[in-house]
């Protein structure tokens, strides 16, 4: 029996999912919660990482007692992508992580994209644009705004990153989540140099180089492997980003498959062979931490959206589902777009919630709830067209996260987006994908050529039980509703602005 357990550390909770690769089924699960911290001004959004090392040892600790921790051979780490986490010359915490979802640094993102000549320029020299998300822009913020916690920075990791150096005790880089810095070159998946200056001649000193996606970060340090009861020589893999890992949990390992996740943000990606560059910059033009590319488009707004509504009005998700599903296609008229977190795509960081087409008919609870998940999805279909017209057009898309799990929504997302939607047997994609890339990773080191395709073939399975197809009659009034939703995002833009000035 081989036994890797997979992490997915994300910004409500951390999961962790044990695979016998032999059977290839999870065997074991737990979860243990983290939280944001609260009175922070608006568009500042950090977490402590200790709350993160803390969950991961609970769900490691939880998984271990219901298994023969003999039998762990790897453990495979999957983060939420972005995070700046500032560590002194120690390898302590300098202040909390500034977070995917902080929109505090659009000054700094125009301050970097003019040093470097503008928008196009920052695009042929990096691949993608700089957007408040981004980690480079929350390097650049930490020196303007607190240059006392600044002159103590000396090593910069990504949340991932960070639970690995707390299980090995080694700093260390890949490819895929890297990638989301807006650091690196994606085209040679190594540092930029003029992008790095440009934010402190220092700055590549602090930065771990560069290694392979198959290269293992280290095995567990001592006392770790003591009090996981597990051996001295349990292999860490190089892990990555909540959706590179994702990606493998999905089987998106090769061109053709496209994933979704609908969490509290949703992203849409697909493998690739080559870099793919949005001239325009609102498709990511990530790394895979599997050897490729993963074009990927991002909203900061999904079921945080519809989770507001469902607290709204004091609302289970049963209840949620019901009110959404007796309610007609198109919410009478209701049209939401759904920046209550400001936008990454389309990038409108100082964005607010819309609502149009408020009558006596529509204001009512299951209206709003259906223009919730409806808004949300047609969000999403704006990235999903412009993957397209970089020439990434799904056949079908695999989803995973808690919408994934709503059949009114699954119907839903196939008749907006026009392919077949699917969700997956297992459902925590990233954290299984942190088990894959772990046993991938430990049969390298062992000098076994294994293809991480053969793995995910043994493995991944989607649920057909869950397959939606598209309403052709639905999906034509679906195409008018977008419309009118991105002319309505359109009109809004310069309010959006003004607000945020």
């Amino acid at each position: 029996m081989s036994l890797f357990i997979g992490i997915d550390s994300g910004t409500q909770s951390t999961k962790a999912v044990v695979l016998d690769l032999a059977t290839g089924k999870v065997i074991a699960e737990a979860r243990a919660p983290h939280q944001l911290i609260t009175g922070l001004p608006a568009g500042h959004m950090e977490q402590h990482p200790r709350e993160w090392t803390a969950a991961l040892d609970a769900v490691i600790l939880e998984v271990a007692a219901k298994i023969d921790r003999t039998q762990v051979r790897g453990i495979g780490v999957s983060g939420q992508q972005h995070g700046f986490v500032p560590l002194d010359a120690q390898g302590e915490v300098i202040r909390p992580a500034k977070l995917w979802c902080d929109t505090s640094t659009v000054a700094e993102c125009a301050l970097l994209t003019k040093k470097l000549g503008g928008p196009k320029a920052v695009i042929r020299r990096a691949g993608l644009p700089f957007l408040p998300g981004y980690t480079a822009p929350k390097i650049l913020w930490l020196k303007r705004h607190e240059p006392a916690n600044y002159r103590r920075l000396r090593h910069v990791l990504l949340p991932h990153d960070y639970l690995n150096f707390h299980l090995t005790g080694n700093y260390f880089m890949e490819p895929g989540d890297a990638s989301g810095t807006a650091l690196l070159d994606v085209r040679q998946r190594t540092w930029s140099g003029e992008t790095l200056k440009a934010i402190d001649k220092n700055l590549a000193d602090w930065l771990p180089p560069i290694s392979k996606s198959s290269d293992s970060a280290g095995t567990l340090r001592p006392a770790l492997a003591k009090k996981y009861g597990f051996s001295s020589d349990v292999m860490v893999s190089a892990g990555g980003g909540d959706n590179m890992m994702g990606a493998i949990g999905t089987g998106n390992v090769a061109p053709g498959n496209v994933t979704a996740s609908f969490g509290t943000s949703g992203t849409i990606y697909a493998y690739s062979n080559q870099p793919v560059i949005d001239p325009r910059g609102e498709i990511a033009a990530f790394c895979s931490s599997t050897g490729g590319w993963l074009p990927l488009l991002c909203t900061m707004n999904l079921t945080s959206v519809t989770e507001l509504f469902r607290n709204l009005f004091g609302w289970d998700h049963a209840a949620l589902e019901q009110a959404v599903a007796a309610t007609p296609a198109g919410a009478g008229g209701l049209n939401l777009l759904p920046y209550f977190d400001g936008e990454r795509t389309p990038n409108l960081p100082t964005g607010t919630g819309v609502l149009a087409g408020l009558n006596r008919h529509t204001l009512n609870p299951g209206h709003l709830a259906r223009a919730a998940m409806e808004g949300a999805t047609l969000n999403m279909n704006y990235g999903l067209r412009r993957l397209a017209a970089l020439d990434v057009k799904p056949r079908e898309i695999r989803v995973t996260g808690g919408g994934a799990r709503s059949p009114v929504w699954r119907q839903i997302m196939a008749d907006i987006f026009g392919v077949p939607v699917v969700a997956m047997v297992e459902d925590e994609g990233a954290a299984l994908g942190g088990a894959l890339q772990a046993a991938w990773c430990t049969a390298l080191q062992e000098g076994r050529k294994v293809k991480l395709s053969d793995l995910t073939a043994r493995v991944v399975a989607v649920n057909e039980a869950t397959r939606a197809t598209p309403d052709k009659q639905r999906r034509a009034f679906y195409r008018e509703l977008q419309a009118k939703h991105d002319g309505l995002s359109q009109t809004m833009r310069p309010y959006f602005e003004a607000a945020g000035s």
